[in-house]
């Protein structure tokens, strides 16, 4: 059984206690990993702090930032194997998806790395002839990094990247479910030269969070989770004033008007609900088809989702693999038979797989005749997709919008004036149109509502974690004249 350790200060230590982490696939324990105790975060947050402050960091060029995270994408490309498959092991994330994702993580790395000294700041043309006023953007401190189990070197790059370019320093609380890969990914930092204490990786639960973001030394928290937590996260807050960037869930429209392409929009919505078994942020769990296509819009769907190949995640012929954790199939049956009771129809599966391990099969229910059940409100985050029709455009847009979240949509027509009067209509942080689950470093992600508020990647992170400094000189040689009025 292999044994993990946190990494605090550019030290790999045992945490106070140790627990299991079942394999997805089996059920069983495959590895013993470290729990922080409240002493190893503080210890963590005292280690960010004194690294913001060390001139090893702090009088650190840009530039030169910049260089270590190019190097650190580099270790990353390099690793990308051992990586994914540890992502697979200690989540359930299919080996095809996991090998993919982690090669592109590099990316997102080498985007902040040439990002990192074109953080600029500003000349005022202030109304005082006697003065030059201009605006530092500074670092703002200690960053509380908190990770959920899915995509973890994924969200955790769109926190890291951006706050070591800004000049932060970072602890990291990776989930207590899968924190294998972030625990690996530690290795491959502490290899890329980076001064001690810049990047502290801890895990554990609810009070390993609590004590990170209320910390009195954290300055900002970036979180991606569900909105509950969130809330706990936003009151912790109040302790020590942190800002926050919250990147939560989401329940995504997936509109499809009959002038579409059907055989593109079955794919995408294939992508947009199934693949990653349904465990993505962006999911696609809402498909708003127009009334004249949706029964054929369903017979395609129907059969490629029955055709799907469920099976081991380290298989790359494996196209799902289990859920996570025992506790997500489990709610996503609760749900299913919850909205059945309220009248939604099953199409097809909803019945788990009599198999070792958590695995579930991709799953449509017609709510046309159930516009309250619950499937349609609460996110599965499994490979569920509830199903309603449309007549209108204007109905299109109700619906779609008839959600607390507000996270991503998306939107298939070859009508180009349509598709700009729902671009503006949708409110969602994200509107992909003809394409979903596309993603890129340059491009910044996220929602509001309860999915959240501030961005993630693009040049808009890197921002969230700086802070303006206003610079005042004075040019005049002349005495300062009456003290006693402001200038």
């Amino acid at each position: 059984m292999q044994i993990f350790q946190q990494y605090i200060d550019g030290m790999f230590l045992d945490g106070s206690s140790q627990f299991d982490s079942l394999d997805p696939a089996t059920g069983a324990p495959w590895a013993k990993m470290p729990a922080a105790s409240v002493a190893d975060v503080s210890r963590a947050v005292e280690a960010a702090e004194r690294a913001f402050f060390s001139p090893d960091w702090a009088l650190m060029t840009a530039t030169a930032r910049g260089k270590l995270l190019m190097r650190l994408a580099d270790l990353i490309a390099e690793n990308a194997p051992r990586l994914a498959e540890l992502e697979t092991r200690d989540t359930g994330k299919i080996i095809r998806e996991t090998s993919a994702q982690i090669a592109y993580v590099a990316e997102y790395y080498r985007y902040y790395a040439g990002l990192a000294d074109k953080i600029e700041g500003a000349h005022l043309p202030i109304d005082k002839p006697d003065m030059e006023v201009w605006l530092r953007r500074e670092p703002i401190g200690v960053v509380a990094a908190i990770v959920p189990w899915n995509s973890q070197l994924f969200l955790s790059a769109v926190k890291i990247g951006p706050a070591l370019a800004a000049g932060c320093t970072v602890v990291l609380k990776a989930s207590e479910e899968g924190p294998a890969p972030m625990l690996e990914f530690a290795r491959i930092f502490d290899q890329a030269g980076f001064p001690k204490g810049v990047l502290n990786i801890v895990t554990g639960g609810p009070e390993v969070g609590a004590t990170l973001t209320s910390h009195p030394k954290v300055a900002h928290v970036a979180f991606t989770g569900g909105p509950e937590t969130a809330r706990h996260i936003v009151r912790n807050s109040a302790e020590n004033l942190a800002s926050t960037s919250l990147e939560l869930g989401g329940k995504s429209p997936f509109i499809v008007f009959d002038d579409a392409d059907l055989e593109s929009a079955v794919n995408a919505q294939v992508s947009g609900v199934f693949a990653a078994t349904g465990q993505s942020c962006v999911s696609g769990s809402r498909l708003v088809v127009h009334a004249t296509i949706k029964d054929a819009f369903l017979a395609r769907l129907k059969e490629k989702a029955e055709a799907i190949v469920i099976g081991a995640p380290d298989d790359m012929a494996t196209e799902i693999g289990p859920l996570c954790t025992l506790r997500q199939r489990d709610n996503a049956l609760a749900l299913i038979a919850q909205s059945v009771k309220q009248g939604a129809k099953l199409v097809t599966g909803g019945v788990a797989l009599e198999r070792d391990g958590f695995y579930f099969p991709p799953t449509i229910l017609d709510c046309d005749g159930a516009p309250e059940a619950v499937s349609l409100s609460q996110e599965f985050f499994g490979p569920v997709l509830s199903v309603v029709s449309f007549q209108t455009e204007a109905e299109a847009v109700e619906i779609a919008n008839s959600t607390q979240f507000g996270l991503a949509s998306g939107l298939f027509t070859q009508n180009l004036t349509r598709a700009h009067r729902m671009i503006r209509a949708i409110r969602a942080g994200i509107v992909w149109v003809n394409t979903y689950r596309a993603v890129s470093p340059i491009a910044p992600f996220g929602g509001h509502g309860l999915s959240g508020h501030g961005r993630e990647g693009g040049i808009e992170a890197a921002l969230d974690y700086t802070k303006v400094k206003a610079v005042w000189l004075r040019t005049s040689d002349e005495p300062i004249p009456d003290p006693f009025v402001m200038r």
